[in-house]
């Protein structure tokens, strides 16, 4: 499939990796619109300022979504929280996942209508393997992202047939500034593998174009995944070390 000229809405799209996927869908001559809530875009993409944490921001961006009538929808951006589960603020489980799960699954209601009437276009939900290993200490954040993988293979089975494209990828840990350093501490601890960003914007960016329908980043956690659908319990008893040096963290 062709970027070239395409209309594209990328969300989170202004800072760390989502920067880099727009780099390189402007360098597929892609026309890229940024939603995010702070840092301007680069001057060669058209910039929606907003907050996809609170529901009258997503629904404020929401209604430019549609009027930009974009051929793709990226859901990019993401929210992270590490530590003991009643640690979490409750002001931060609700950011979590409206921007996690609520704000992709309502900015997809808004392009949808556009996209069938044309019969074409496609849906990018960036998800984690966090979202299929559902992690100790992320709680909310592997939950939000496997209801972000549930939601679209069920959009994507309601979609066939009608010209519009649902692509679920999910990558591993990056090095971005979403992770703060306490979560470098742990990766370091546990030897978890960490892919930096270029690599993984490039690597979203061929999944997108190639039009794939599920994609896993990174070995062996697509063997990972595969294990823990199958056999849950076992990957109970893998993730158990980890689990222990990172309880060790939050009671030095």
């Amino acid at each position: 499939m062709s970027l070239e000229g395409t209309k594209i809405v990328l969300t989170g799209g202004a800072g760390g990796n989502g920067a880099l996927v727009a780099h390189e869908l402007r360098s597929l001559g892609a026309n890229v619109l940024v939603v995010d809530r702070l840092d301007p875009p680069p001057a060669d993409v058209g910039y929606i300022q907003g907050d996809l944490s609170t529901m009258s921001g997503i629904c404020a961006v929401a209604d430019k979504v549609r009027l930009a009538a974009p051929d793709m929808l990226i859901n990019l951006a993401g929210a992270q929280y590490f530590g003991p589960a009643e640690d979490q603020s409750s002001a931060h489980v609700h950011a979590g996942y409206m921007v996690n799960l609520l704000a992709p699954v309502l900015l997809t209601q808004a392009v949808l209508p556009v996209m069938k009437r044309r019969a074409s276009g496609q849906i990018v939900n960036i998800g984690s393997i966090f979202g299929s290993i559902n992690y100790p200490h992320f709680a909310t954040y592997s939950s939000a992202k496997a209801g972000l993988r549930g939601y679209s293979e069920a959009l994507r089975r309601e979609l066939h047939g009608s010209g519009i494209g649902v692509t679920y990828i999910a990558p591993r840990a990056v090095r971005t500034g979403l992770n703060n350093a306490l979560v470098m501490r742990f990766a370091e601890l546990a030897k978890m593998h960490m892919d930096e960003p270029e690599a993984v914007a490039r690597r979203i960016v061929r999944a997108i174009h190639e039009r794939k329908a599920d994609v896993f980043i990174g070995f062996p956690e697509r063997f990972f995944v595969r294990v823990n659908a199958l056999l849950p319990r076992l990957v109970d008893a893998v993730l158990s070390a980890q689990t222990t040096k990172a309880r060790k963290l939050f009671t030095s």
